[in-house]
């Protein structure tokens, strides 16, 4: 290894990343002594070439992210408009960089109770009023830290979550959060599992079957795998308790462009097919998998595996799909059921914790 012509911070940076290299590994386990855990995150440097062939490898050797786009390198000043900061008017390491855990959820309302919840689950002094949205000056998302949290709302489907995830992994970036892990926690439909389940997402799945996100980028159609840390999965199910009132699953989820006819239901405004195809494109998903139906699953599966950040996707679902369309629970039944990916994503935050 040469240094040449570089400074002093990138020729320990190189040193460090020299010696990670050597070691052949630089997971940061956050569970441990499960059996049949993957030996590895799918980020570790050891793995990365196999998995991303031909890939620059994105962390630091501190295990900050390296976004791999060379044009922010030219911006004097990057602007994260939807989320109302940017890289002069604030210090982002000194507001951001002690997260670890980035969460982010459809509504604003579940983002503020996730908040409150994980800051009661670790006796934190930041609950209720003392919660300020970080991101009032956007008027699009809210945004709310409690110790090592980030709990953010996304809005609902792709282009408003991919959105603010992508500008939260610039932030991700620009705090140098080290080894920063993305949880999804929101709600879906099931398919052949009870309403009230929780599923912990193994892949992403398109309305054409497909395990990948497609998005057009110069008129021309780009295909990228939507898969999720697959040890990162295993240790939230992990987690799971026998003393839970409910069920926590492992499957893949699709994620539909549309509610209603993107997701084969017979009660949307439009419908040009029967009950029978219904059932048969719904016993498909089964058999592929696919243990539940959301909006966000492929590009968030997508775009996490192709910056090199460990996510995951932990949903509750509020209908069996196979048994019907409606979602017919009483408010308070599925105000309840929200709080069940909480749950299973608090205790993954306070294994964290527990360990430091």
């Amino acid at each position: 290894m040469q240094l040449k012509d570089v400074d002093n911070d990138d020729c320990l940076y190189q040193l460090l990343l020299y010696l990670v290299i050597k070691m052949g590994c630089n997971c940061d386990y956050v569970t441990t002594g499960v059996a049949g855990l993957d030996p590895h995150y799918d980020n570790c440097i050891s793995t990365w070439s196999e998995l991303h062939p031909g890939k620059e490898y994105p962390k630091n050797a501190d295990g900050s992210i390296r976004l791999l786009n060379e044009h922010l390198q030219g911006l004097e000043v990057d602007i994260l408009y939807h989320l109302g900061l940017d890289t002069q008017s604030y210090d982002l390491p000194a507001m951001f960089g002690d997260v670890k855990f980035v969460c982010i959820g459809g509504t604003k309302y579940r983002m503020r109770e996730f908040a409150e919840y994980i800051a009661k689950e670790l006796d934190l002094p930041c609950k209720g009023s003392k919660l300020v949205n970080l991101t009032k000056h956007s008027q699009r998302y809210a945004m709310y830290k409690v110790g090592p949290v980030l709990s953010v709302s996304h809005g609902i489907g792709i282009p408003s979550m991919t959105t603010l995830l992508q500008e939260v992994m610039k932030l991700i970036s620009y705090a140098k959060m080290k080894d920063p892990i993305i949880f999804r926690i929101g709600t879906s439909g099931g398919v052949s599992i009870p309403a009230g389940s929780v599923v912990v997402s193994s892949f992403g799945l398109s309305g054409m079957l497909e395990k990948t996100y497609s998005i057009p980028v110069l008129g021309k159609m780009r295909s990228i795998p939507a898969k999720l840390d697959s040890r990162l999965c295993q240790e939230v199910h992990s987690l799971a308790s026998d003393k839970d009132d409910f069920r926590t699953y492992i499957g893949g989820t699709m994620a539909a462009d549309d509610f209603y006819r993107g997701q084969a239901r017979l009660d949307g405004p439009f419908c040009d097919y029967t009950e029978a195809d219904k059932m048969e494109f719904l016993n498909t998903l089964c058999n592929l998998g696919v243990r539940n139906i959301e909006m966000e699953a492929t590009a968030f599966s997508a775009f996490t595996r192709e910056a090199g950040i460990r996510a995951s996707i932990v949903c509750v679902t509020f209908l069996d799909r196979l048994l019907g369309d409606q979602v017919t629970p009483s408010k308070a039944t599925m105000m309840d059921w929200q709080k069940r990916p909480m749950i299973v994503v608090g205790r993954y935050i306070k294994e964290y914790i527990n360990k430091q």
